[in-house]
């Protein structure tokens, strides 16, 4: 009986990866990564990029819980108050529960991502080994290693033990032992070094191939990224001065407009996730779902923008922080207000008096009424009724979600250099000030790690968990335990989703 057991299991596995989770039916979109067939033609190497495009549109087309499940965690961001989603609001306060469905289906969401890109390398190694000369075959696979290594990277954050996949078949994870967090990061690391050497020299906008897509320079990005975790700095160093050196990306003067349409494959960024409406009123359109981050009341410019969910708020303590800071620029582009909210931060006699600019009417014009949830919105997840195509109405529709951009490689360079790495390109103080001038602030000379630890704050607050992930890295968690919330050494990472462990027994007892 064991053979159909273990059968049953397997189709279990491979049923659970494929299965649709998310709660809203706008997100249950069809699977577009192309599948090994008798009839393909691998001695056709017009064809070759085809598996490649499927990865990317796997890549591509994220269910909208996975952002937030990734970055609720931090001092930087609570969860939108009421609502139905009460077991998002309780991991926020780090009170974890493994029988919740978002947990369940980032888990499903990545690693069908996963596989995906294991299936377009093993297709494009058959138009490798069937073809005369192949062409680009190691760059495709390298793009897809790429994505693969992100995807691995969220994992091990949330998670920390996790399976390092080795081919296309989802049934390995019934016999593959987990790895460490460490390393499945040193894993990254060593395949970004594979693959680093087989991608283009450019910035992800310059190629006209696939447009935005994977360059060495997103491989060098993940790389630092991994190697940060382990915190082992010169390489970071090495891989961020490399990037610096290039001089293919530079900062977008205009904070503000970098979250917005002008945004969208900008000159600062190494890695989003891309979307568009293709400029028409209506028909077909590729979008994320802004709406869960949107306030649930506004008085748009353009009448008829919908409205959000509000289940994504700026905290209190951030935005003291910013106002501590003298900050203006990155707080009118990073925090929505309502007028409830405003008069909450005027209740401590510190904050009495605010600036002027401090308004629930946004630069574009769009007024951000009071709702119940919460008292702010990100303004990173907002796009000004304005920018929207005539006829579109959906909360943030044909916005980009930016993943890697070049301010965060400067600030992780900054780090590295302040925890003694040495680089080959600016300085720790040349780092850091060239993100501070964009802010309007003034520079800073012999910057400290707890300086360019507050500018990370800063500058990268609601942005895939990255202050959560900074203080659990360096063990200041004691600035996670705020507003009533206790984090202890036990919430760092996520238990595994129920529905994983009874599927996979290498999960049951690690939990």
């Amino acid at each position: 009986m064991k053979p159909v057991k273990y059968s049953i299991k397997i189709m279990m596995v491979v049923a659970a990866l494929f299965a649709a989770t998310a709660c809203h039916d706008l997100l249950d979109e069809p699977a577009e990564n192309r599948a090994f067939t008798e009839e393909t033609d691998y001695t056709n190497t017009d064809n070759m990029i085809l598996p490649l495009i499927g990865a990317y549109a796997e890549f591509q087309t994220r269910g909208w819980e996975d952002f937030p499940l990734i970055s609720v965690r931090g001092d930087d961001v609570n969860h939108g108050g009421l609502g139905d989603q009460q077991d998002f609001a309780e991991t926020d306060k780090f009170n974890y529960n493994k029988d919740y469905w978002m947990y369940n289906s980032l888990w499903q969401n990545f690693y069908k991502d996963i596989f995906a890109t294991h299936s377009a390398m093993e297709q494009i190694e058959l138009y490798k080994e069937n073809a005369t000369g192949a062409g680009k075959a190691d760059q495709y696979i390298a793009e897809a290693k790429t994505l693969r290594a992100w995807l691995l990277f969220e994992l091990a954050r949330v998670w920390g033990p996790i399976f390092i996949t080795e081919n296309s078949d989802p049934s390995e994870l019934l016999v593959t032992q987990l790895s460490s967090r460490d390393e499945v990061m040193q894993h990254i690391s060593e395949q970004m070094d594979e693959a680093i050497p087989f991608l283009p020299n450019m910035h992800p906008n310059e190629r006209t191939d696939i447009r935005g897509g994977v360059t060495k320079y997103t491989a060098l990005a993940i790389k630092a990224l991994a190697n940060l975790e382990l915190k082992n700095y010169q390489a970071v160093a090495d891989a961020t001065s490399e990037i610096i050196n290039s001089g293919e990306f530079t900062l977008e003067p205009d904070f503000y407009e970098l979250f917005k349409i002008k945004g969208k494959l900008n000159t600062e960024n190494i890695l989003e996730l891309q979307y568009s409406d293709f400029g028409q009123g209506s028909g077909d359109q590729k979008s994320y779902l802004f709406a869960f981050f949107g306030p649930q009341s506004w008085t748009p410019k353009v009448e008829g923008a919908g409205a959000g969910w509000g289940f994504y708020e700026p905290s209190m303590k951030y935005i003291k922080f910013m106002l501590d800071r003298g900050e203006n620029i990155r707080l009118e582009t990073s925090v929505l207000f309502t007028n409830r909210g405003i008069s909450e931060i005027k209740k401590d006699p510190n904050y009495a008096n605010l600036p002027d600019w401090i308004s629930n009417t946004t630069r574009s014009g769009d007024v951000i009424d009071d709702y119940a949830r919460a008292m702010f919105a990100s303004g990173k997840h907002y796009l000004p009724s304005e920018q929207l195509t005539p006829g579109r109405t959906g909360y943030g529709n044909n916005k980009n979600l930016t993943i890697i951009r070049y301010a965060e490689i400067l600030l992780m360079h900054a780090e590295a250099l302040v925890q003694g790495a040495s680089g080959s390109s600016v300085s720790a103080d040349e780092a850091v000030n060239l993100v501070r001038e964009r802010a309007g602030l003034t520079p800073l000379s012999g910057v400290t790690l707890q300086q360019v630890m507050d500018e990370k704050f800063a500058e990268l607050a609601m942005e895939w968990g990255i202050r959560y992930y900074d203080m659990v890295r360096l063990g200041e968690t004691g600035e996670l335990s705020y507003d009533g919330r206790t984090f202890t050494s036990d919430d760092v990472f996520l238990p595994y989703p129920q529905n994983q462990v009874d599927l996979l027994p290498v999960l049951e007892g690690n939990n």
